[in-house]
């Protein structure tokens, strides 16, 4: 056993920390690997794989099930992100000092963490039935895929688990906010607190443990979509569609004519001939090779 007598925590008054190997290993190595392969994971599959950076969408197999789960699962997985960043990150001393009492604050975490831990489970149980009743998904999933849900599932039963549990055992449950927060704070400054991870219980070992297990993955699997959001869509031009009723060129002149840079008949639209259209009705035409041909009848 190795004892760091230099380090200030302390499980109870007077009792001195001892460190394993394995809790060197476990919160004082494995984390930084963790980011390594993250990191360099995500870098290699976009320099060598990008045509299979995606979601493998399957929404065009069934959608019925996913217009459920797929929100239900997002959604509440970005408030349990979010809920993780508030317990982790923000200190207890700071919501302390804006006059946030510890109590009020467990009550927020448990309500709140429940309810998007709930819908978060929901959601990718859904998704999982989803996938394997419904035949064409379920022949579009590989190995790889299965490895994935099971991991993620195990996540969020673990993380549901721990809060459960603090449920349960009222004023006498473990306060995480002194042991796995000041553990996770301090791996960003390079100088991790193994003590105070160490001394938290076995559930919030395994969340964590199973946690980095999920990042490590994270790269190889088709989670990567997550670094991907298309926040370009909010900045880019619309699209345009191009219509005219069926004899709108024929009483000007030659269809599509934009003399002087103008539509023939309508500001901005150009005459599209669709054959398949009834006759006296609008019709609509891909721009294409026929569309090409009737503009320059």
């Amino acid at each position: 056993m190795v004892t760091l007598e230099t380090l200030p925590f302390e499980t109870q008054p007077g009792a001195a920390v001892e460190l394993s190997a394995l809790d060197i290993v476990l919160w004082g190595v494995l984390p930084y690997v963790m980011v390594v392969v993250l990191v360099g994971g995500l870098v290699w599959r976009y320099k060598y794989d990008q045509f299979g950076w995606t979601t493998r969408s399957s929404q065009l197999y069934e959608s019925r099930l996913l217009r459920i789960a797929s929100p239900l699962f997002h959604f509440g997985l970005l408030a349990v992100v979010a809920g993780h960043f508030f317990g982790l990150v923000i200190p207890k001393s700071w919501t302390e000092a804006v006059g946030m009492s510890q109590d009020f604050y467990h009550f927020n975490a448990l309500f709140v963490g429940g309810i998007a831990g709930i819908g978060t489970l929901g959601g990718i149980i859904l998704l999982i039935y989803r996938r394997r009743t419904t035949g064409p998904v379920f022949m579009a999933t590989t190995k790889n895929d299965k490895a994935m849900y099971v991991v993620l599932t195990a996540a969020i039963v673990f993380g549901l688990w721990t809060t459960l549990a603090s449920v349960f055992e009222g004023e006498h449950g473990h306060n995480y906010r002194e042991t796995v927060a000041p553990w996770f704070r301090s791996l960003f400054i390079f100088q991790p607190d193994i003590a105070a991870m160490a001394a938290a219980p076995f559930s919030f070992h395994l969340h964590t443990l199973v946690g980095m297990a999920l990042f490590i993955i994270w790269p190889f699997t088709r989670l990567v979509h997550a670094f991907t959001a298309p926040f370009h869509y909010l900045f880019r031009p619309y699209i345009v569609y191009r219509s005219r009723d069926r004899d709108g060129g024929r009483t000007g002149g030659r269809a599509g004519a934009r003399p002087g840079g103008r539509a023939g008949s309508r500001a901005g639209a150009s005459a599209v001939h669709n054959p398949n259209a009834p006759a006296g009705k609008r019709g609509w035409s891909a721009v294409g090779t026929e569309d090409r041909d009737t503009r320059n009848r």
